[in-house]
């Protein structure tokens, strides 16, 4: 009987102690899992800025300080892209170099977007401001859907799962 009674408390702390380290180990995983989507989001964010550059500028007021701010606003964002592939580089080298083929795809397509939306006329009327020109996004888009999966993928998520349809379901557009 002592050895029972010595045994059961040792293997109650033993088991409340292993519950303990792996409530904290798996609180930690989640918490860095957390971390790094939060990461990834933000990185994303700062291309969906950048992209947006074009309507910006199209829209812009014809004044210097108009001018100015823009032009700021792109300078932040390349400082903001640069931070986060460097912040990417050391956390998730995988995600990084899927992030810089994303940003290397925005300026390549953006860049030239924004070049062409200077040349056009300062719009004046609120009427004007609706835009009747799209710019084209397909790059950035497949760019960032490839990023997008090695990013899940870096989360543990895998490739998204693709929703089943009833047979027969039409597609809609």
């Amino acid at each position: 009987m002592t050895s029972t009674a010595v045994l059961a408390p040792v293997i109650a702390i033993f088991g409340a102690a292993l519950t303990a380290l792996l409530t904290y180990a798996l609180n930690r995983r989640a918490a860095r899992r957390e971390r790094r989507a939060r990461t990834f989001g933000e990185a994303l964010s700062v291309v969906e800025d950048y992209a947006e550059m074009p309507y910006r500028i199209r829209r812009r007021p014809g004044t210097l300080e108009g001018r100015h701010q823009l032009t700021e606003e792109v300078s932040r964002i390349y400082s903001r892209l640069a931070f986060h592939q460097a912040l990417l580089d050391v956390e998730a080298p995988a995600v990084a170099a899927a992030y810089r083929r994303l940003a290397n795809e925005a300026k390549a397509e953006v860049g030239e977007q924004m070049k062409e939306a200077w040349q056009k006329p300062v719009r004046t009327t609120d009427a004007e401001m609706n835009l009747e020109q799209h710019y084209d996004r397909r790059r950035v888009d497949a760019a960032r859907k490839r990023c997008v999966e090695t990013m899940r993928a870096a989360l543990g998520q895998g490739p998204p799962k693709l929703p089943v349809r009833p047979s027969g379901a039409a597609e809609s557009s």
